[in-house]
């Protein structure tokens, strides 16, 4: 992913393939179940392709855009998911051709007033319009709080944007579509070790720019405070609550 044309994502594209979790598989069976036809899915700034690949599970044709062709380069290959450069408001889809349209933690890089335009252009009526987010996630009360010293303290001058539009799972930001009733809540859940976690922290896009702007990992000034309030377990679960804003194209 890029905002406008500076690419935030490109040099952790590796570690941001390796280390994020997954989502959900019951949400992508409830988007399935919302959209007017299974036909084709539109995966805006689809990063490594996790969300477009579930979404080839369940559609016909899966196309997945993102405006960093390293992210691109990394996604996860599937048979039903065709990846192109493309920015979200030129991506080259056909006019009405489009049953839903995801957007997997990235609606704030967009340019919303544009991206939204190309989604009304690109969409079918009923179309199911999806986007999600998650914040800091939760382990336990030991590691919770090393973990918000980093997020808060060492980076909070490093993150490109306000990061209250996460925090508020994206209830601040316009989504003008009708929205979607009965929508269940949905969380990510995974046993990671530290090791993991670790790699985790440091795909965040505030520890890129940290290490640009210091020459150091920022992750290493809370690891031995993290691995203190680890103990001795060798995975722990870790849980993100998944905001998700959903409507239909009238």
């Amino acid at each position: 992913m890029k905002t406008g044309s500076r690419d935030l994502f490109s040099a952790q594209s590796q570690g941001y393939a390796r280390f994020r979790p997954s989502y959900p598989e019951a949400l992508f069976d409830f988007l399935a179940s919302r959209a007017p036809a299974t036909g084709l899915a539109w995966d805006c700034a689809t990063g490594n392709g996790q969300a477009a690949v579930q979404l080839a599970k369940r559609f016909r044709e899966v196309r997945a855009t993102d405006l960093s062709a390293a992210q691109i380069g990394v996604a996860a290959a599937h048979p039903g998911v065709s990846y192109s450069v493309a920015p979200a408001e030129a991506s080259g889809l056909e006019d009405r051709s489009v049953d839903a349209v995801t957007v997997a933690q990235a609606l704030h890089w967009l340019p919303l007033e544009a991206f939204y335009s190309e989604v009304r252009r690109v969409c079918r009526p009923g179309a199911v319009v999806a986007a999600w987010c998650y914040s800091l996630a939760v382990i336990s009360p030991a590691v919770d709080p090393v973990v918000d010293q980093l997020y808060r303290g060492i980076l909070g001058g490093y993150w490109e944007f306000d990061r209250t539009s996460v925090e508020l799972g994206y209830r601040d930001l316009p989504f003008p579509f009708e929205p979607a009733e009965s929508v269940p809540a949905f969380q990510l859940a995974v046993e990671w070790t530290l090791d993991h976690v670790l790699g985790y922290l440091r795909t965040w896009s505030a520890c890129e720019a940290y290490r640009a702007r210091t020459g150091s990992d920022p992750v290493a000034l809370v690891s031995a405070d993290l691995a203190r309030a680890w103990g001795a377990d060798l995975a722990r679960r870790v849980e993100w609550p998944l905001h998700l804003r959903m409507g239909l194209l009238k």
